[in-house]
């Protein structure tokens, strides 16, 4: 798999992906999320990736959306705990378009007092959906019952008081401190010459100046298990139980996809899927799910059901974590969860969006993106016995953590 790469002198970085298709894929990444806020800033750096499409110092909020909306493009945004993503869908020929765009509504957003203060009260308004919808917000307070008072354990969207609190100059002030050019990825798989698109790529980010990151990420501390179990009025009960995992640097984290795929991972034949949902009718949704991050990572196991089945469902998914402590897989049963886990990431790399965000974020922690080959060598190189001892290193009941609403 071909990819190409260019460094501009301030550090800002292009990965590009030459594939033939009439539509062409991009993006812009940044090594800032929401776990380098400060505590008075809780929730700025998702306000931020909203109000960058609400008006730059040449145009208002409608001309951003209508930039490549009228050619028939798509413009989006993410915000995660350690990066923000703005990327765009659009016919090939308008690149230029694009990372005109990019340039625009990053580097020079003005931050409209009315439509900050406008801003702020959707989000609000979002952060109440997530309080009406338990099974979403479990994940949220999950992550702040690990990781306790750090930065990395707080919601992403912040509180209605922080938020309120966020003035133009807070917002300026974290973007000319967290916005470093050492630390931004643009991405981009499209049927377009190399040399055209470094062209582009000089033209519209060679000019930004050039900043970079002088300090460090808040590390995310001391991690003692606990069990919380919330009186809520829902309909059903909801429940996660989980650890703090491997992070994106530890070369166990194949192993445990691997293993976290086996568990509860996509795959309608996963063993908590089979357990709790086609053999005992407890559980329409379950899943398992590893996210690794810079310095940890969450293992971590949801499900909801009915109250009356909460205990049997918790029993039944450590049964499961026994199975996998204490037998060890087949040769046949290993086969085919390789098989299985393999094509599932080739048929997302044949996902063109899913593509190119995945080159820019492996190019931004690690500077190289795996081949196919790099990648079905390691899950080739995965034992039985390996697994074994991931399962009791996360899986270790003394060490797992629960919360549930009943």
């Amino acid at each position: 798999m071909e990819y190409q790469t260019y460094i501009l002198s301030n550090g800002i970085k292009l990965i590009h992906k030459p594939v033939k298709s009439p539509v062409a894929h991009a993006g812009l990444i940044i090594n800032t999320g929401s776990r380098d806020e400060h505590e008075e800033e809780h929730g700025i750096a998702h306000l931020i990736e909203h109000m960058i499409f609400k008006g730059t110092k040449k145009r208002k909020a409608f001309h951003i959306l209508s930039r490549l909306e009228d050619v028939g493009g798509e413009l989006n945004a993410y915000t995660s705990k350690e990066e923000t993503c703005i990327y765009a869908s659009f016919m090939k020929n308008d690149y230029q378009r694009a990372f005109e765009l990019f340039n625009d509504i990053v580097f020079n957003s003005s931050f409209p007092e009315r439509e900050l203060e406008k801003e702020k009260e959707v989000i609000i308004e979002e952060i109440n959906s997530y309080l009406d919808q338990p099974g979403e917000q479990i994940f949220d307070d999950f992550e702040e019952l690990i990781y306790k008072n750090a930065p990395i354990g707080r919601s992403i969207l912040g509180t209605p008081e922080k938020l309120r609190k966020l003035s133009k100059n807070t917002l300026n002030r974290f973007i000319q401190q967290h916005y470093n050019t050492d630390q931004i990825i643009v991405c981009s798989v499209g049927n377009l010459s190399f040399p055209r698109l470094v062209k582009y790529f000089e033209k519209y980010f060679g000019n930004v100046s050039a900043t970079y990151r002088t300090w460090q990420r808040k590390k995310a501390g001391y991690y003692h298990p606990e069990i919380n179990i919330i009186d809520k009025d829902t309909y059903q009960s909801h429940c996660i139980i989980g650890n703090r995992a491997y992070d994106l640097n530890d070369k166990r984290r194949t192993d445990l996809h691997l293993l976290n795929n086996i568990l509860g991972g996509q795959g309608l034949n996963s063993r908590l899927n089979l357990s709790l949902r086609e053999k005992n009718g407890y559980a329409y949704n379950i899943e398992s799910n590893y996210s690794p991050y810079f310095d940890t990572g969450v293992l971590s196991i949801y499900f909801g059901t009915d109250r009356k089945n909460l205990e049997k469902s918790i029993s039944l998914t450590y049964k499961e974590f026994d199975k996998l402590k204490t037998k060890k897989l087949g040769e046949i049963q290993l086969a085919r969860a390789k098989r299985q886990i393999t094509g599932q990431l080739m048929r997302s790399s044949e996902i063109n969006e899913n593509l190119m965000l995945a080159i820019g974020k492996s190019y931004l922690v690690y500077g190289k993106v795996e081949t196919p080959e790099e990648i079905n060598r390691k899950i080739e190189a995965i034992t039985a016995s390996g697994l074994m001892e991931i399962a009791n290193e996360i899986l270790d009941t003394d060490q797992l953590s629960m919360l549930a609403y009943k």
